[in-house]
This record gives C-alpha cells, structure tokens and sequence, in this order.
C-alpha cells in the first residue's frame, strides 16, 4: 500500500495531448508505507487527497502548497525514517517547482 513519489517530466511536442509523453526523472519509493501512513493520518487538504490505490498527478503550480504541508509533517513526525523520506520528497518537489515541464506523480499500489 505505500505510495511512490515519482518526478517526470512532460514532452508535448505539438499540440495535441495525444502527443504527450512522461520520462521518469527521479522517484522515492515507499516500500515500507511510511509516506503512506504519513498521507493516511495527515490533516493536510493536499496530503490528504493522496490516494494509496490511485494517483494524484501534481503541476509545478500544487508545489508551493505541496512543499508547505510536507515541511509541516516533517516538523511534526518522530522517527527519523519518516523524516528521511519527507526530506527525499520535498527535494523532488523542489525540482518539480523549478521546472514548468515537470510533474510529481504520487503513485499508490
């Protein structure tokens, strides 16, 4: 059930989103379902939408609020596990927020 961060960024050449194609830049992978537990007992509107069976697609605009609730559960957790991953995750949404061709897919089971 955890749910993998990956970073991928957009090829579109043309106009048409047929034409789109995704190529995995980075990825945190949550094999122990620490960030999934994160997201299960969060608070947080954005982290609260992540769905360990789905997944959440975020645009380099969602970052600014994506960064801020992952800084506010990384302030707030105990294990240095959780605080780990939380820091892996927000390096890749940093990326996502520098680059307009790139997407944060949440990926669940």
């Amino acid at each position: 059930m955890g749910v993998d961060v990956v970073l991928k960024q957009v090829e579109r050449p043309g106009t048409s989103p047929k034409r789109r194609r995704l190529a995995q830049v980075d990825a945190v992978l949550d094999g122990s379902d620490l960030f999934a537990h994160i997201c299960e007992s969060s608070n947080l509107p954005m982290l609260n939408r992540v769905d360990p069976y789905g997944t959440l697609i975020l645009t380099p605009q969602d970052m600014p609020q994506f960064l801020s609730e992952v800084d506010a559960e990384r302030s707030s957790v105990d294990g240095d596990s959780e605080r780990d991953i939380l820091t892996a995750i927000r390096r890749l949404a940093e990326r996502c927020a520098d680059e307009v061709s790139m997407e944060l897919h949440l990926e669940g089971d």
